[in-house]
């Protein structure tokens, strides 16, 4: 068992600042860690991307990069985005441009989206993973599509998702 803190960065890309979205990516944090096991023992860095808007196209901003370097840093990195025409949002893929293709190796990173209609369940694989990977992030779990119609029984919905993904996250991360 690893005793050191585990550092979890929570990314979101919605537009709008603490947003539903920030608050299933929260959620989905919360239990990644605690079925791997490392619940106790976390420190949390929420990078809301609806604060940075323009400095996103401003490659000297400081603010950016910080949050790149901070998620770099990452052990376990839970990236959230709102579905927007059947994908994720121009401003996750602004924040993404910034990273290198090797640039997130060695972080554990979960792929979430919120939206609206079950048509566009498997964007978070068809969509959100590859530009994961693509940056060099492990992506262990499927992964996890909420609707908007589940986010009264969030915990719940979040925790029927981290039974199945507690394994790989635990191997990787406990």
């Amino acid at each position: 068992m690893n005793s050191s803190p585990l550092n979890v960065v929570v990314v979101c890309g919605n537009p709008k600042v603490n947003s539903r979205t920030l608050g299933v990516a929260e959620e989905v944090a919360r239990q990644a860690a605690g079925v791997a096991g490392r619940g106790d023992g976390v420190t949390t860095h929420v990078i809301d991307l609806g604060h940075f808007g323009p400095q996103l196209f401003d490659w000297s901003s400081e603010a950016v990069k910080a949050e790149v370097s901070a998620l770099s840093r990452a052990d376990l990195a839970v990236v959230a985005s709102p579905t927007f025409k059947a994908s994720y949002t121009g401003l996750l893929k602004s924040f993404f441009d910034w990273f290198g293709q090797t640039e997130l190796a060695n972080v554990v990173a979960v792929p979430v989206m919120v939206g609206g209609s079950v048509i566009h369940a498997l964007a978070p694989e068809v969509f959100l993973r590859p530009l994961l990977v693509e940056v060099g992030a492990i992506v262990p779990t499927r992964g996890l599509f909420i609707l908007d119609t589940e986010l009264d029984q969030l915990p719940a919905t979040v925790a029927s998702w981290a039974e199945g993904a507690g394994g790989a996250l635990r191997r990787l991360l406990g």
